[in-house]
């Protein structure tokens, strides 16, 4: 287990939620390597003290703990283990963890990979969007080995509070299709609520008072409906990569011969608002299928 004045931390993937992760990492005092296709979006990190790299080569070569939240399960792979990837290009005992919400079967090849140039892989995904990442109250899935889960705990509390172990590699991205499975039809049901209270004639604000802690109650209801109702769509988790991750579960689900419907019919909607340009908004975004 690394000593605290002995990690250095490289973090690729400054975006809505990896700029405010990288920034907890950086104020806890760890030296921070940041990499991200757009540098103008880590300028911040950089002021603060970060050190800017022009590839995950060069962070792989700097960093002994590589965290990693990027957008596809092809843009996983390629920093991994493309040309200039942490794995073609990392040190023996790296730890390396990928908190995008990518492919089980692309979390295990990592990990496999990483393994015979002796590095120690997690796959992490995280649920709870913009605000989460803000408040360092991510819920955190973690997959691969326990000893490297336990060395790297310390890390992850920095940026959540519900941090579980869920077994082998690729575990914590089936634990994030999980997670993706029930957000993508209660997010429906928050949509038609609101939608329905407006249409009675009814304060939805007040509404969401008496149904977000009862029975009803879900974070999608509390947090996502209120940005609904004052028409604020800017995106806490994009429906382009909410529908990535759909796609994800559909495949999981269709190889293991599991019916989806509630799955099936969230993407429907949601491409169809994709189709109509709504592909950069957040996902609260649902709402205007009703409101067009």
């Amino acid at each position: 287990m690394f000593l605290p004045e002995n990690t250095v931390i490289g973090f690729i993937g400054i975006g809505v939620m990896g700029k405010s992760m990288a920034g907890h990492l950086l104020n806890k005092g760890y030296p921070l390597i940041v990499y991200s296709r757009t540098k103008e979006k880590a300028e911040e990190l950089i002021a603060d003290g970060a050190e800017w790299t022009n590839s995950p080569k060069e962070v792989a070569q700097k960093a002994n703990v590589i965290i990693t939240i990027v957008g596809y399960p092809q843009d996983v792979e390629e920093v991994y283990l493309g040309e200039n990837g942490i794995i073609t290009n990392g040190k023996e005992d790296t730890y390396i963890i990928d908190m995008t919400t990518s492919t089980p079967t692309l979390a295990v090849k990592i990990y496999t990979e990483a393994k015979k140039k002796g590095m120690h892989a997690l796959d992490a995904p995280v649920s709870g969007g913009d605000i989460g990442a803000k408040e360092a109250k991510l819920s955190i899935m973690v997959g691969g080995d326990q000893q490297v889960f336990d060395e790297m705990k310390e890390i992850f509390n920095h940026l959540g509070t519900n941090i579980v172990y869920q077994g082998q590699a690729g575990s914590g991205q089936h634990t994030k299709m999980c997670n993706q499975i029930a957000i993508a039809s209660n997010m429906i049901g928050v949509c038609e609520a609101v939608i329905y209270a407006e249409k009675a004639g009814l304060n939805p604000e007040t509404v969401l008072q008496s149904i977000s802690s009862g029975a009803a109650g879900s974070w999608s209801l509390s947090n996502l409906a209120p940005r609904m109702i004052n028409g604020d769509f800017a995106p806490g988790f994009y429906i382009k990569h909410f529908i990535k991750d759909i796609n994800i579960a559909l495949e999981e689900a269709e190889a293991m011969g599991m019916e989806t419907p509630g799955l099936s019919l969230a993407k429907k909607l949601y491409a169809q608002l994709a189709e109509a340009g709504e592909e950069q908004s957040g996902t609260q975004a649902l709402y205007k299928y009703w409101d067009r």
